[in-house]
């Protein structure tokens, strides 16, 4: 490995501090390099993610294993591309996931092109995930992402956008350990974060009470929440619906369809599925959101987590939202592939069929999937390999 130059990602926590550990055991040229992604404290409701700690504890590692370290300032590229992305995807009514789009746009994008111009041959990170490689149809190597080993903190799902340049170009030391074994070796090393907490909340803001966030671009309003029975007029429509198109969409509530139980202070603060934040009680059972009106400014909920209005048969991704890792796989028209799907990040896979149609392509569950979220990502696995990834329409 000697002259081999590797940058790692040290982010100040335990897990990129093991992963640079092994990289200098292993003979690499390490050099460490901090990303400081976001400052902007005012709406951080926990001192559990501060970057000016977080970057001391990384630089405190780095001369700890000898290797030089310098901070990076993305922040600038961080909110233009994925901090606007957020707001705007709010405002229309879906929910984002920064933490996907950060690793896409920012680790193993402007991150990768700085590594690369100090003349690394590898990035790496401290992400629980594995590559492989095989050989395709056509006898070229094939990259291949794979699960973690510990499926507690398996990070596949979030490295789900990139691709197949990226994905050659990195390195993840440690995804064939479990975590209890990464802070073993951290506390062995005496390293300053051996039992630092995760971070939590936003990719590098921070845990943020999500509201308070949203409000700095996205003024409250007040608006209707709406509770739509289980045994409505709606869903006995739906089931005589039986064909793809129509399986995949959210249902199109109507103020009608339900009644007036409260009131929000802005529809594109909720996410379908959510529980917490509505203040609503009284109830039998708990309120969930099943829909959401950004344009009339409405919130639809249902009681219980069993409640119709929370599942879905399929899910639609268009044509432009469709990502293959393994792109020597990708699906032509009219075509279908068995997998193992995941709508939600640590959710356990279920299976599904995609089929590929002429505008995008659908997912079809075996059994109907609770909190289908718009602007969310789903992923296809077939064993432990990440296929691909599309933003759920």
């Amino acid at each position: 490995m000697k002259n081999t130059k590797v940058v790692v990602g040290l982010s100040g926590g335990v897990d990129s501090s093991v992963a640079a550990y092994f990289l200098k055991k292993a003979g690499y040229d390490v050099i460490g390099l901090f990303m400081k992604n976001w400052h902007d404290t005012e709406t951080t409701i926990s001192n559990e993610c501060p970057w000016l700690e977080d970057s001391y504890d990384a630089m405190i590692v780095a001369e700890k294993l000898s290797i030089p370290f310098q901070t990076v300032d993305l922040s600038q590229a961080y909110k233009k591309k994925v901090v606007d992305y957020m707001f705007r995807e709010y405002q229309a009514g879906r929910t984002p996931n920064p933490d996907v789009l950060c690793n896409r746009e920012i680790k193993f994008d402007h991150f990768m092109k700085i590594a690369n111009s100090l003349g690394a041959d590898y990035v790496a990170t401290g992400h629980y995930c594995r590559k492989s490689c095989t050989t395709d149809k056509d006898g070229n190597t094939a990259y291949q992402l794979l699960s973690g080993n510990d499926p507690t903190k398996d990070q596949s799902y979030f490295l789900c956008q990139i691709n197949q340049k990226q994905l050659q170009k990195i390195l993840f030391p440690i995804g064939h350990l479990k975590k209890s074994e990464v802070r073993k070796i951290a506390t062995e090393q005496n390293f300053i974060t051996a039992d630092k907490k995760d971070s939590q909340g936003l990719c590098f803001v921070g845990k943020v009470h999500l509201p308070d966030f949203l409000k700095k671009r996205l003024k409250p309003q007040t608006g209707s929440v709406i509770e739509i029975g289980i045994n409505s007029q709606v869903y006995k429509t739906q089931l005589l619906k039986n064909n793809l198109k129509e399986l995949a969409k959210q249902i199109d509530y109507k103020p009608a369809d339900g009644n007036v139980i409260g009131q929000h202070q802005g529809a594109y603060y909720y996410t379908i599925g959510q529980r917490k934040g509505l203040a609503i009680g009284g109830k039998v059972d708990p309120l969930f959101v099943i829909g959401i009106d950004v344009n009339q400014n409405i919130i639809y909920v249902g009681q219980g987590k069993e409640h119709p209005g929370l599942y879905r048969k399929a899910l639609f991704i268009n044509e432009d939202k469709i990502h293959w890792v393994r792109r020597d796989l990708t699906l032509e028209k009219n075509q279908t592939m068995h997998v193992q799907a995941r709508i939600r990040y640590r959710q356990p896979l279920v299976k599904a069929t995609l089929k590929k149609v002429s505008k995008g392509m659908y997912m079809v569950f075996e059994k109907p999937q609770s909190a289908v979220t718009s602007g969310q990502f789903a992923t296809w696995y077939q064993h432990d390999e990440l296929l691909g990834s599309g933003t759920i329409h």
